[in-house]
């Protein structure tokens, strides 16, 4: 952060920001009393206690720890969210792309859904989809489908942990393995099937309606979310998440998860129609290969 950033303002109306860079682990609430006391302090100096009194003062916490959900109307200080992205490629032809690709792709590929449901039903208790909130673009929740890999009543602390130990470089993420290899709670059919990526395919129903694109961001979940740094958080927050991306056509899981995360900004920030079809061309290449899936 460069000096002059540390004390400043950005005016949108009778907005005014102070960026406070040294109060990690401080209270809200003690921060909130202490700006006002000593804001009150400066303008008594310089109002009379009428002008004073007309004055309010608000908060709003960037980013807010507690509740990190964005809003579009929040604007004025996620500005950029409406910046980034923003290219030739039309948020009105992707959605056509989206739903005519994802209708094509639900009616050619249903004797395989029926084939992978069968098998699924055949070797183990449960439902053949498995649905998962995920967060979608500016923080908003949707629920994902997939087919079910896993058996019954898992227990989801072993990929907390270890989502969050990644994170946080607290394990040797030198593979690249985002999912845990030789995970315990995955079925002999779920491996065969999260090997090629299969278990995604119920997604294009989502693409459907709208939670996601066929090509964007990988969709998080919420206790992955909140492990992110503030600069993990632009690929929720600048594009819809996606069933196929850069980091599933090259990094897949022999990545970092920074290096995921890099992956993400670069097709934010460079998206286009070209790139779209040239990922999705690949994208079958990648997924059958099963280089980087466990």
């Amino acid at each position: 952060m460069r000096e002059t950033d540390v004390i400043g303002w950005y005016e949108n109306a009778s907005i005014v920001g102070i960026i406070l860079t040294t109060l990690n682990g401080t209270e809200r609430h003690i921060v909130e009393s202490a700006v006002v006391r000593r804001v009150r302090t400066v303008l008594a100096e310089s109002l009379n206690e009428d002008q004073l009194g007309a004055i309010s003062i608000s908060f709003q916490i960037f980013p807010d720890e507690n509740n990190w959900i964005l809003h579009k109307k929040d604007s004025c200080c996620y500005r950029d969210q409406h910046q980034y992205g923003k290219t030739n490629y039309s948020a009105g032809l992707k959605r056509s792309i989206d739903v005519g690709g994802s209708l094509a792709a639900l009616l050619v590929l249903s004797p395989l859904f029926a084939i992978i449901a069968a098998l699924i039903k055949l070797t183990s208790r449960g439902p053949v989809f498995f649905k998962q909130k995920r967060v979608g673009q500016f923080g908003e929740e949707f629920t994902c489908f997939k087919f079910r890999s896993m058996y019954l009543n898992n227990d989801p602390a072993i990929h907390q942990e270890y989502i969050r130990n990644l994170i946080n470089k607290k394990v040797d993420d030198s593979g690249g393995t985002f999912k845990i290899k030789n995970d315990p709670r995955v079925t002999p059919i779920g491996r065969l099937i999260r090997k090629a990526s299969l278990d995604e395919l119920p997604q294009f129903i989502n693409v459907l309606k709208g939670d996601m694109s066929l090509v964007g961001p990988r969709p998080p979940i919420r206790y992955e979310v909140e492990n992110y740094s503030l600069w993990h958080r632009r690929r929720i927050m600048e594009a819809r998440p996606g069933i196929t991306g850069e980091w599933q056509v090259y990094g897949r899981s022999r990545t970092t998860f920074d290096e995921m995360v890099r992956m993400d900004l670069h097709y934010i920030r460079n998206q286009s129609l070209r790139l779209d079809l040239k990922i999705l061309l690949k994208t079958p290449f990648a997924a059958l290969s099963g280089d980087g899936a466990y």
